[in-house]
């Protein structure tokens, strides 16, 4: 692409980002609320007992160091318990708001207050290749190109990892090659996984090379570590924990992740499973809290569901959408940011169950005010892969969510009196109205997949489905956007410093891949 067009197409996107929208990022939800004020009480209460009366099995010794000299205590069965009195204190004092950087900073995010985000995740091992439609493993170039995809796509907020790059050989490769490719991809917020914290801090190297030097990470932290800290029931996971504290002692944004399925690994009852889910997230906010009160942490609340029948993950339950609404709930009775999992599905491809299954799921967690909502786009098959199309059609589906929760604006002017007037003594429509011309684009959102044609016209352009339309937009943007905020020299560097699997020459437009 020549330089002169790059600018044109620059000058165009900054154009259009500073139009009025009828959704953006960070609008307030919260008017969905399945748990009654007496309800959230109980829970609570019941949470306070379970960290305090059974605490937790297999903490690190740093933890248990942590968490003993502010109160906690170690019981004979080896258990970390919690006082309620130190829980209640650190919910007090924790960060009720914070900031999550882009690389660029129009993505910045301000988490916290019910401002409802939208963006990816999954950590899937496969993809549906583009070409084939079938399943395959997938790699760090598919990872490179969904973030390249979600890069263009407005109502995709943040870009979690999708995929695992499986052509890295071990497991601190996949770490770093995760990075690598995530933040070279788009200039939104990242988020990531750990294995153990030795693999944080090699990231934050990278990183920090990437913003000027040592320091620079720490200023603008714009890559989460998403922690799986538990293992549900009640039980840490050492080399998790090592990782979370790395990433407290980083600076690292941090969602604390708890993942229980209801019936296998947290109460079939939907109450028990949010009190489990609370317990374990307080569990790890209170250690991240105690080594650095500034942290940037949320409760990750992921309660999944089971078929109770075979014991499967289900994605796409209804139940998953209450139970998500009522950790978000939760969340919002201690004025603690919080993320969800919601918008996944069971399918196997871009159908009608997909698009069921995201719709209400997506729906009661935007609502219910959930700060950030992970693999909310893209994500098949109960997380086991990602489809290029299906994030594309998704940032429809979460722009039209969206829209809702921006709700109905009442005041002078939106009740219209003096508008009626006109109309009723002079044309007898509003089409022609300056309010009508104002009001089309803040006002209502247009969904760039969705068709609306008569039948007719339908059929006079082909016919085509929403995932036909969709794969022409993958197949236009990943063709031409190839971001280059990341300069060339500091990417040799990287290289040299790091074992990057993911090959230059599809990092460059010249090679043609798609």
């Amino acid at each position: 692409m020549s330089r002169t067009r790059t600018r044109r197409l620059r000058r165009q996107d900054q154009q259009e980002e500073d139009k009025p929208k009828a959704v953006r990022p960070g609008l307030v939800g919260g008017n969905y609320k399945p748990l009654t004020q007496r309800e959230m009480e109980r829970i609570h209460h019941t949470v306070l007992d379970v960290m305090e009366n059974y605490g937790f099995a297999d903490a690190i010794p740093s933890m248990i160091e942590t968490i003993t000299a502010a109160g906690g205590w170690v019981s004979e069965d080896g258990r970390l318990h919690y006082p309620r009195s130190l829980v209640e204190d650190i919910i007090a004092r924790a960060p009720k708001s914070f900031v999550m950087p882009g690389q660029d900073p129009r993505h910045d995010m301000e988490i916290g207050g019910n401002r409802v985000h939208m963006g990816t995740g999954g950590a899937a091992p496969e993809i549906i290749d583009f070409k084939t439609g079938r399943y395959r493993a997938s790699t760090s170039t598919d990872l490179y190109d969904i973030a390249r995809l979600v890069d263009t796509l407005d109502n995709i907020h943040f870009f979690w990892r999708t995929n695992i790059t499986r052509d890295a050989e071990t497991m601190r490769d996949v770490d770093l090659n995760t990075v690598y490719a995530s933040m070279s991809g788009t200039t939104k917020h990242i988020g990531v996984s750990f294995v153990i914290g030795e693999h944080v801090y090699a990231a934050v190297e990278m990183m920090d090379y990437v913003l000027g030097g040592e320091g620079g990470f720490r200023k603008r932290p714009f890559c989460s570590i998403s922690c799986c800290h538990v293992v549900p029931p009640l039980r840490f996971a050492k080399e998790s924990c090592d990782a979370l504290e790395a990433a407290a002692r980083t600076g690292m944004p941090i969602t604390l992740l708890s993942a229980a399925q209801a019936g296998a690994t947290s109460p079939a009852a939907l109450a028990g499973t949010i009190v489990q889910a609370i317990s374990e997230t307080l569990a790890g906010l209170v250690f991240v809290y105690l080594i650095d009160p500034n942290c940037r942490a949320n409760l990750g609340t992921w309660p999944f569901v089971s078929d109770l029948r075979t014991g499967a993950m289900c994605a796409g339950a209804p139940e998953l959408a209450l139970l998500v609404a009522g950790c978000s709930q939760m969340a919002s009775f201690y004025n603690l940011p919080n993320s969800c999992a919601a918008g996944m599905t069971d399918s196997k491809t871009p159908d009608a169950q997909a698009g069921m299954e995201r719709g209400y799921t997506m729906a009661l967690a935007a609502h219910a005010g959930a700060d950030l909502i992970m693999e909310s786009a893209g994500m098949h098959a109960s997380l086991m892969a990602s489809c290029f199309e299906s994030f594309v059609i998704d940032n429809d589906n979460l722009g039209a969510v969206n829209r809702t929760v921006r709700g109905i604006e009442v005041n002078d002017d939106t009740l219209s009196y003096e508008v009626i007037g006109d109309v009723i003594h002079g044309e007898g429509h509003f089409l022609g109205s300056s309010q009508t011309i104002e009001r089309m684009e803040t006002d209502y959102f247009y969904p760039p997949m969705g068709d609306r044609y008569p039948p007719a016209v339908w059929e006079e352009m082909g016919s085509t489905t929403i995932r036909d339309r969709a794969r022409k937009r993958v197949e236009e943007t990943l063709r031409e956007h190839y971001p280059t905020h990341i300069d060339a020299a500091k990417d040799e560097e990287i290289r040299r410093r790091f074992n990057i699997v993911l090959p230059r020459e599809n990092m460059l437009p010249s090679k043609r891949r798609w």
